[in-house]
């Protein structure tokens, strides 16, 4: 079972850098794929990005691209998203999300767990 919680959220100002973190309290976390997604007010869940099980096969979003890093560690079952150069219009609530399968995907629909999310407000 695959129990997921998003931490690391905030206020922060534009420019400025954020860690999120997805702890995984189930026994399969290394077996599967991590995404971060986000949603902002009025707007559909979008991908941010996605990590496989080695840590050696990663996506972006091209929106994120050269700003933000995943990671993952598995010895404490827990995957990363490191922010940097935050804009405004990175103010969301992002959630973290696994899929038991090994096949990499941009879509949340893909994803079979997630977590409650946690709020990222990036103020100008």
């Amino acid at each position: 079972q695959v129990h997921l919680v998003e931490s690391g959220g905030g206020l922060v100002q534009a420019g400025g850098s954020l860690r999120l973190s997805c702890a995984d309290s189930g026994r399969t976390f290394s077996r599967y794929v991590m995404g971060w997604f986000r949603q902002a007010p009025g707007k559909e869940r979008e991908f941010v990005a996605a990590i496989n099980w080695s840590g050696d096969v990663i996506l972006y979003d091209d929106s994120v691209k050269g700003r933000f890093t995943i990671s993952r560690d598995s010895d404490k079952n827990t995957v990363y998203l490191q922010m940097n150069s935050l804009k405004p219009e990175d103010t969301a609530v992002y959630f973290c999300a696994a899929r038991a399968l090994a096949i990499m995907t941009r879509n949340p629909g893909r994803y079979d767990n997630w977590g409650q999310g946690t709020q990222v407000t990036v103020s100008s």
